[in-house]
């Protein structure tokens, strides 16, 4: 009876020094982000705003820069005059820069037109974007390395706004640090 008394105690004692040592993780927004780093990008198949077919095929080869939008998002609106920087700015450097909807094509392309958002829009389904499961609420951004590992993940770029600026900083320095690996 002592015997199992006292590997029972040892056992419970083991336990709870164990759950001492271990950090607990909280899931969070940049928690989920952070471990979207080094996974594939999954396959997809969706339709630019010409209607032609688009699937995870037509990157291979490119850094791309993946921001996911709908046209009633306001902070996604928002943060599309700062996407257009970075389209100008790193566009000939073989970055595909591409923004997932699930606005209709003809509808996207009306707002693309008017609004002069310089990505190229992919129209998914909502069930083509759940099925990715790599975007947790809107706007999101997603970079992917030439070989299709996710590099980089956040929510709501900004380069003036104080609570999003460093998030934004760093996703342009590991896009130019992609660049600069691959140019190599």
């Amino acid at each position: 009876m002592k015997t199992y008394l006292s590997t029972f105690l040892l056992l419970i004692s083991s336990f709870f020094v164990k759950a001492q040592t271990e950090t607990v993780r909280w899931a969070t927004q940049e928690t989920f982000f952070e471990d979207l780093v080094g996974k594939d990008l999954p396959a997809f198949k969706g339709q630019t705003v010409n209607k032609t077919s688009f699937q995870e095929e037509d990157l291979k080869g490119y850094i791309v820069l993946i921001n996911f939008w709908f046209e009633k998002c306001p902070p996604c609106i928002a943060e599309m005059p700062e996407l257009n920087k970075l389209v100008s700015k790193y566009a000939s450097k073989n970055v595909r820069f591409i923004a997932f909807t699930y606005d209709l094509p003809g509808s996207a392309k009306r707002f693309q037109k008017r609004n002069g958002y310089k990505y190229e829009i992919v129209s998914l389904t909502k069930d083509e974007i759940r099925k990715l499961n790599i975007n947790h609420g809107f706007p999101s951004n997603i970079l992917v390395g030439k070989d299709g590992k996710i590099l980089y993940a956040t929510a709501n770029i900004s380069f003036s706004d104080p609570e999003f600026k460093s998030k934004s900083i760093i996703l342009e320095e590991r896009l130019k640090a992609e660049i600069e690996r691959t140019v190599q």
